[in-house]
């Protein structure tokens, strides 16, 4: 039997559910699912501390993504003694369960019961362009509750458009784009191409990008980012002049031991309009250091942020004698 295929159209991506996610195969989801669906329904001050701990023991045994992360930090955070640096990492992975079931509960539960734990730093920024009903394109640093400002909007009655990579895995694939969309709002999956995102931006949809990934050198800059450099798509450039948007950067930081959600967000990047790329690309990183500088351990250190170097410069990742594996 075939299985089904996701609905896809020219406007978004609408996940849909297939019979083959009863396959024994996918047991495995289903029950950490259904764990983290029981952790929901569990007061945050009960949980948090359990997940807390449940991931910093994980943290120990990732070894790849770990390293990833220590090598991350070693050219970003050089200064930093490398004992707080470890420290860094163990808190992202606290932070990171924590954070996921809070979107768990947001999925499941009613969206007052996660509203009361949010505080918004900057609020009457979103509020004004509200009521002025202007464009907007996020800038949001990958943080692990990044999903949750968009949700809480849309449970609100703002409409969100966001771009995002399919996951390997169908059914965590199915699953968090499903819980994305529970209040509404636009998935457009980055294989598509961008125009359904600007399309999506242009009829007043809240636009979500995500500036911090790696997208090789071709169409990047390679500009200052903390102690480093990276390559920077200045794609926000383009954005805001092809949607008409104001670029708004926005960052969510979980707080595990006060069972809460700060969400910050800064002034338009008003500065964008007629600089060229270089300049763009560096603005973009510097907004990224200025949310993620004071609470680093929200930060999803695990990924390939440096991936692509300047001629002649190895992949850090690829540097055995950075933290060999044991």
């Amino acid at each position: 039997m075939q299985p089904e295929k996701e609905k896809r159209s020219t406007v978004e991506f609408i996940p849909q559910f297939q019979k083959a996610f009863y396959h024994p195969r996918y047991w495995g989801v289903w029950l950490g699912v259904g764990a983290m669906a029981g952790m929901a329904y569990l007061p945050a001050k009960v949980r948090d501390p359990i997940l807390g701990s449940l991931g910093r023991l994980a943290g120990k045994f990732a070894k790849g993504a770990r390293r990833r992360a220590q090598i991350n930090l070693l050219y970003c955070l050089p200064e930093t003694p490398e004992a707080e640096r470890e420290h860094i990492i163990d808190e992202m992975f606290a932070t990171a369960p924590q954070s996921m079931v809070m979107m768990a509960e947001l999925a499941i539960r009613d969206p007052k019961k996660v509203t009361q734990r949010v505080h918004w730093h900057g609020k009457e920024i979103v509020d004004e362009m509200q009521a002025k009903g202007q464009n907007v394109i996020f800038l949001v640093p990958h943080g692990w509750a990044v999903d949750i400002p968009a949700m809480l909007m849309a449970a609100g009655g703002q409409p969100m458009a966001a771009m995002f990579h399919n996951q390997k895995n169908p059914l965590t694939d199915y699953l968090w784009n499903t819980v994305r969309r529970r209040f509404g709002g636009r998935m457009h999956a980055r294989n598509d191409g961008i125009k359904p995102f600007i399309s999506s931006v242009r009829q007043g949809y809240w636009g979500y990008y995500l500036p911090d990934q790696d997208h090789g050198a071709e169409h990047s800059e390679f500009v200052d980012f903390f102690a480093t450099y990276k390559a920077t798509l200045p794609a926000v450039g383009r954005l805001m002049k092809v949607c008409r948007a104001s670029i708004v950067p926005l960052f969510p930081v979980y707080n595990g031991h006060e069972q809460r959600l700060d969400i910050y967000v800064r002034p338009p990047m008003d500065d964008l309009a007629a600089a060229d790329d270089n300049y763009i690309a560096r603005r973009m990183n510097e907004e990224v250091e200025i949310l993620v500088g004071p609470n680093p351990e929200q930060y999803t250190w695990i990924l390939k942020l440096l991936k692509t170097r300047k001629p002649g410069e190895p992949e850090p990742y690829s540097r055995k004698e950075l933290y060999p594996k044991k």
